[in-house]
């Protein structure tokens, strides 16, 4: 899909469509992470990867740089799922909470975003990130500014 077409889509429709198409050849996060988009609905984002050695932090368990990525793309991604198309945002603030050190070893770790609240000017979002074992990982809160055409 050419650049005009995508910027033609609502968040939702264009979410979908990465969901659907998983583009390798557009440079972005997710492709240098491996992030993969599980379910995409109005206002909620499941994305996933699997951990790797390439992940590590000097410790040996997964950077916390990758949750907080995971969350970051989870949380802001089910933003967008809300906005028109021609309506962008960007991430004001992150609050990012770890709970435990995940492995490196291949294992899957998931990502849910989910919309608090949708306004004119900025959205809410919660997120958490979840392993193999369902055992909570990080969760976080974003805020998000919406940017309209020309404002």
């Amino acid at each position: 899909m050419l650049p005009a077409e995508l910027a033609a889509l609502s968040g939702l429709e264009l979410m979908r469509w990465v969901q659907a198409e998983r583009p390798t050849d557009i440079p972005s996060i997710g492709r240098l992470l491996g992030i993969r988009f599980d379910e995409v609905e109005h206002g909620r984002i499941v994305l996933s990867l699997d951990t790797r050695p390439d992940f590590a932090n000097p410790l040996g368990t997964v950077h916390g740089g990758i949750a907080a990525t995971m969350l970051d793309s989870a949380m802001s991604c089910a933003v967008h799922t809300t906005l028109p198309a021609g309506v962008s945002y960007t991430t004001l603030e992150l609050k990012v909470n770890y709970i435990r050190a995940a492995k490196t070893d291949g294992s899957t770790l998931t990502a849910e975003g989910t919309v608090i609240h949708g306004g004119r000017s900025t959205a809410t979002a919660e997120g958490k990130v979840l392993d193999e074992r369902g055992k909570l990982i990080a969760h976080a809160t974003t805020t998000c500014l919406i940017l309209t055409p020309g404002s």
